[in-house]
Parts: C-alpha cells; structure tokens; sequence
C-alpha cells in the first residue's frame, strides 16, 4: 500500500455531479481530485434535459454555450390522450429568455469533462473508494486502482457523487430512506418517423400507465413508459425503427439521511433520487456541485462552519423537490385503474390552470426555489 500527497478535495464518482464540482472549484482555483470506479465513461443514460438553472451556473465555465449549442432547443409540452392533444405547456412563454436544452447526460457529460481536462484535471478511472474515516483535520480513504493496487489518500474535504448505491454514503453509515415503485419501467433511445414536434416534450396518458417523449436528435427520440408492450402503444402516426439503446429500470423516491458529516458532503444521486417527471435528477446534482463547491473553497480557507452550511442549504431543498416529484408521479403513473379514470380527467384540466402551468414551468426550469451559497 502506497501513500499520496495531500489532495485538498476529493471527489468520489465522476458523472454530472461530481464533473461540475470538479469544474467549479478549479475555477476556484481549488486543487481537485476525482476519482470513478468505471474504466470507461458512460455512454448511455436517463437523464436528457438540461435546464435553465444548471445552464446559469454553467455559463462561466463556457460548458452551457457547448450544450445550447449541440442539444435541442425545447418550447414546452404536449399531453396526449388517444389520438387528441389535451394539454399544452408553453415554458418559454412563462419563462422568456430560459431556454430548456433537450441533451443526453452522456453528452453533457462528455462536455464537462473536457472542460475540467482543460483546467487541467482528468479523472482517475477504475479507482474505487474502499474505506473512509475523518478527524478534526482530514479524511483518510483507501482506493483500489483497476490494477488492484490499494493507495492511502488524504484529503481536507470530500464530496460523495457516486450514485444511488453510494459508497461514500454507506461508509459514512447514513440511511437512505424512501420507498420505491413496484413496477418496472423501460426506456428506449429509438428512431422514430413522426409528425410530432421535435421542440415539445410528449406525454401520453395510456389505459394502464403513461408514456414520456422528447427528441435528442435528427429522428432519433427517448420514450420512458411503465406499461407493457409502450411502443404498441405510441402516438398515432410514429413509425419505429432502429433501436440505439433500451434499458428497465425501476423508481424510486429516496433521501439521504443527512447531505453533510464532518468534512464529507453528498451531492446527485448519493443524496437523493426520484423519478424523470420533471427532469431533474441530473440537474439538481449539478446544483449541488455548485452550492458545495463554494461552500467547500471557503472552508479551504478556514471556514470549516461553511461545510455544514452546505447541509443546512441542500437539505430542504432536496427534500421539497423529491417529495414534489414523489406526489407527481403517483398521480401520472396510472395505477391503479381507478386512479388512471380520475388522472385522464383531472390532469388536463389541472395542466391548464394558470397557476399550475407556472408551477409546472418553475419546476421543469429550475427555478422554483432561490439558488442560495448562505443560510
């Protein structure tokens, strides 16, 4: 076993949560290391909008002009009902000026990562995180490299982004407590020949369930759907063809336990995860990368206090948007039948409402609570 220099912040996990933290705090001027248990990127992924919150604390960094410029430019949303459109939800109307950026985390992904490698920072494939302990003035982690070589590493602070099954969270012994949809559900990135617009999000509401699609790119759309057989079942006038990716997966609602111990915070996915109603799972981990990584250059610089200012800001926050997103989803799923009658009613009429339809924009945006670094 080997022992390292110093690190001033590791960051375990590198998908969207834990790039942008590493992006943010280089920008800081902050030294980083990230780490990432997978040799290889992701190439496949849930996630696929980007909204108009992560696209502002992305500005600086030059990564948003990259994703507004590669990713479809989004107007709102459509819902389906047999063969009529019942509902619509026009966000830039609600929201001028704040663009909504049909992209796959993928390639967000990719497009953080070139930006952090710009700065100077790559991220250590095939390196996993085996043990964490903390004192007063470090955290001490073993990693095993993909050789199985074991490395001791020091760090003054560390930032858990790895994922719903975390290991920064299960060393840290916080609970992820939560419940978690009985029914499987599958997604597909598909070739679709159609007369639907591109610049809408879809929803569809079907007999024993509901359907979600928006186009990534060219001809090729994401369709998510808890039903059996969904693409028997697609909008009138969708001709299918190739199939880039297809995946099942199930939902659930959960919370970390708390966001922050000692000198190791938890961001994305290792501190919350809820369904795709709302898209925004991947964006507010990058949130949390933001908000920590400004908490955690403070405390770089003295202010250790700032660190559980981290939870004291995060926590709520997390807490309002999974709940939120937990009441939305039992009402869209569709099950049960009985519940399916009333949601076939109710939903397009609420959808129409004022009030609701700025809900609903502020949420899909982003912008439904304030983006605070300060209690």
């Amino acid at each position: 076993m080997t022992a390292t220099a110093r690190a001033p912040v590791l960051i375990v996990g590198a998908g969207p949560t834990g790039l942008a933290a590493a992006l943010f705090l280089a920008h800081r001027g902050v030294a980083v290391r990230i780490i990432d248990a997978a040799p290889e990127p992701s190439t496949t992924s849930k996630a696929l909008l980007v909204n108009p919150r992560t696209l502002e604390i992305l500005h600086d960094s030059g990564v948003a002009a990259r994703i507004m410029t590669e990713g479809v430019r989004l107007v709102g949303a459509c819902m389906h009902r047999g063969a009529k459109v019942v509902a619509t939800l026009d966000v830039l109307k609600l929201l001028p000026g704040q663009p909504l950026i049909g992209l796959s985390q993928a390639r967000t992904e990719t497009l953080l990562n070139k930006a952090l490698e710009e700065r100077g920072v790559t991220v250590e494939r095939g390196t996993s995180l085996q043990t964490l302990q903390q004192d007063t003035d470090r955290v001490l982690m073993t990693l095993r490299h993909a050789d199985g070589q074991e490395e001791t590493a020091t760090a003054a602070l560390a930032f858990g982004a790895d994922g719903a099954r975390s290991a920064v969270r299960q060393q840290l012994g916080l609970a992820f407590e939560g419940t978690t949809l009985p029914e499987p559900w599958q997604l597909w990135d598909i070739q679709l020949r159609t007369t639907l617009d591109p610049q809408r999000a879809h929803v569809v509401l079907l007999p024993d369930g509901f359907m979600f699609m928006v186009a990534l790119r060219d001809d090729i759309w994401r369709v998510i759907a808890n039903t059996a057989d969904p693409l028997a079942q697609l909008p009138e006038g969708c001709v299918t063809g190739r199939v880039e990716w297809q995946s099942t997966f199930r939902i659930g609602h959960r919370l970390a336990s708390r966001a922050c111990v000692g000198r190791v915070a938890l961001g994305g996915d290792a501190a919350h995860i809820h369904s795709p109603l709302g898209a925004r799972g991947m964006n507010l981990g990058i949130e949390d990368a933001w908000v920590f990584a400004h908490c955690a250059a403070d405390a770089m610089e003295g202010s250790l206090q700032r660190m559980r200012e981290y939870a004291l800001l995060r926590e709520p926050v997390h807490h309002d948007i999974v709940k939120k997103i937990a009441v939305v989803t039992r009402l869209m799923r569709g099950k049960p039948a009985a519940l399916a009658r009333i949601r076939n009613v109710v939903a397009p009429q609420l959808v129409q409402l004022p009030v609701v339809q700025r809900m609903m924009a502020a949420t899909i945006s982003g912008m439904d609570h304030p983006l605070r670094i300060h209690p």
